[in-house]
């Protein structure tokens, strides 16, 4: 569904897969699942903020605590979804995720509902493992 409503988006399959693809390409955001194979969400944000400081991560989880938000969040979270999440709840949040990017870069002149402008200023990494097949991206 990220595809057709006109997002790019880089599956990964794994929290070292994703942070490196973050290694050698720049996203505008990164939706990130708190337990994924391999490294979990929270260590994949530590090492995202230090090979991309302005990207803001979205945080999906079916297990959310205080703990976990509040230790995202050292980390850039951006915010922090519960799963199952609803599209339309993730889309807005990664529209204002990107909005909040461009403020921080100093570029907010570029207009988030033009995908033409967001394929040129990056593009949208997604993180997950099982859920997949949920958002309709296959690898």
């Amino acid at each position: 569904r990220l595809v057709l409503d006109g997002f790019t988006v880089k599956t990964t399959f794994s929290g070292e897969e994703g942070v490196e693809a973050a290694s050698k390409e720049d996203f505008d955001v990164a939706v990130v699942d708190l337990q994924m194979p391999g490294i979990d969400g929270i260590e994949v944000q530590k090492r995202l903020k230090d090979l991309q400081p302005f990207l803001p991560c979205i945080v999906l989880t079916g297990h959310g605590s205080v703990e976990n938000a509040l230790e995202s969040g050292k980390y850039n979270a951006f915010k922090f979804l519960s799963k199952p999440v609803d599209m339309d709840t993730l889309i807005d949040t990664i529209k204002a995720a990107y909005d909040h990017r461009l403020e921080q870069e100093g570029r907010s002149d570029v207009p988030v509902d033009d995908p033409s402008q967001k394929k040129e200023k990056g593009t949208l990494s997604k993180l997950y493992d099982k859920f997949r097949g949920i958002y309709g991206v296959e690898r």
